[in-house]
């Protein structure tokens, strides 16, 4: 049932909605890493079974091959059938398939319930998405985008270290911790309501949209996916680079993956400020150059400390674009088209996050390691010289009093 709008208060952290929107935004990260810990564990466990050692792997980007496939036609049902109904769906739907590897008796059953799972995290991060276009607007949803990657990053860093922990008791224990969701249900059933939608021959201006959205929209999604699949070199190739460096592996990856979260959520609480005095241009560009000289650094490879820096340079870089994504696109797109956006872009940061390691793998393996982060440093650089240049004009107007 639709209900009329609530006014929206000063600050986001004293709305409701958007707490319940935060949350949502922290579940999502538990998807594909949170079972990292416990894969070797699981790969014992089920030794007698056919394909264990590829299914296993398989585990972790699985979700990522359903998001990809459905978040689309979730984008689609959203503006059809309404943002809350599939919000709370997905929730529940996390919950159960999240922690079914606790007592599902296979391994393919367990693999077929991380695909299903990947359905639960399409409809979560699409509603999302389109809900803070209904409920927010201006500098609320600039805040609103940098806290949701900033709760991303810290529910990241809290969750994976409590599945390594779990994990050394039990290879099953990890899937309990999707079941933390049920916890935040209640107060998304209770906060969020479905948004009052103006009818088409009502809607004023401000409601259509960009007149090229269309355009502008896969534009930004190809960008995204762009980022999202270099960013994701980091989790999937440096446990093998430390490896080849001969570094304890475990160790080092679980450091250095800490501070690649503890910096990204800690620069994303900034976004909204960085936003209103250096534009999307701006934090496009420095964002990208902070993603370059991590990549840089991670690559010279020299010393411990050096290579942590270079990770925690990459999680503030991610950290300064990351936002811009979802805030340009809320502003293009259309209010009765926010559920197609908001599928579109999630689609796009999966899809990305599922090619990394095939062409990340064949590029190592051709080039090295080294060579290889060098290269997408270079690539890095070109995108911050690019949006600079780009931005150019909007960053002088903001950093410059206005003259005559």
């Amino acid at each position: 049932m639709k209900q009329d709008p609530v006014p929206a208060p000063t600050s986001v952290w004293r709305d409701q909605r958007a707490i319940a929107l935060l949350l949502a935004a922290s579940l999502t990260v538990m998807a594909n890493a949170t079972i990292s810990p416990a894969l070797a564990g699981l790969e014992a466990a089920f030794s007698d079974a056919p394909h264990a050692e590829i299914l296993t792997r398989l585990l972790v980007p699985a979700p990522s091959l359903s998001v990809v496939l459905c978040a689309p036609l979730a984008g689609m049902f959203a503006d059809r059938f309404g943002r809350r109904r599939m919000l709370l769906i997905g929730v529940i739907l996390f919950i159960i398939t999240g922690s079914a590897g606790l007592y599902l008796p296979s391994l393919p059953a367990i693999f077929a319930s991380r695909l299903a799972l990947g359905v639960a995290v399409a409809l979560i991060m699409t509603a999302g998405t389109a809900l803070i276009g209904d409920y927010f607007t201006g500098n609320q949803r600039s805040d609103l985008v940098g806290l949701q990657v900033s709760a991303r990053n810290f529910g990241g860093f809290l969750f994976i270290s409590l599945a390594g922990y779990m994990a050394a008791i039990s290879p099953r224990l990890p899937f309990a911790i999707y079941g933390l969701a049920a916890f935040f249900l209640p107060l998304m059933w209770v906060a969020i309501s479905e948004p009052v939608r103006s009818a088409p021959r009502t809607k004023m201006q401000g409601n259509k949209g960009h007149r090229a959205w269309k355009w502008l929209i896969l534009t930004l999604a190809l960008l995204q996916m762009l980022t999202n699949m270099l960013f994701f070199v980091i989790p999937t190739q440096l446990p093998f680079f430390f490896k080849v460096q001969g570094y304890n592996s475990a160790v080092m990856t679980g450091s250095a993956l800490g501070a690649l979260m503890l910096t990204g959520g800690c620069t994303a609480l900034l976004y909204a400020r960085m936003k209103r005095t250096i534009g999307f241009y701006g934090n496009y560009s420095l964002g990208y150059t902070m993603l370059a000289l991590g990549f840089m650094l991670i690559g010279c490879g020299v010393k411990p400390w050096i290579i942590f820096a270079g990770a925690a340079a990459i999680g503030a870089g991610y950290a300064m674009v990351s936002p811009n994504f979802v805030a340009i696109a809320l502003n293009l797109a259309p209010e009765r088209h926010r559920g197609l956006v908001g599928g579109m872009l999630t689609t796009s940061i999966f899809l990305g996050q599922f090619l990394s390691p095939w062409l990340s793998t064949p590029a190592i393996a051709a080039f090295g390691y080294s060579e290889t982060f060098y290269g997408i440093s270079l690539l890095l650089g070109v995108l911050a010289l690019a949006t600079a240049l780009v931005g150019g004009r909007e960053l002088i107007r903001r950093l410059l009093p206005a003259t005559g």
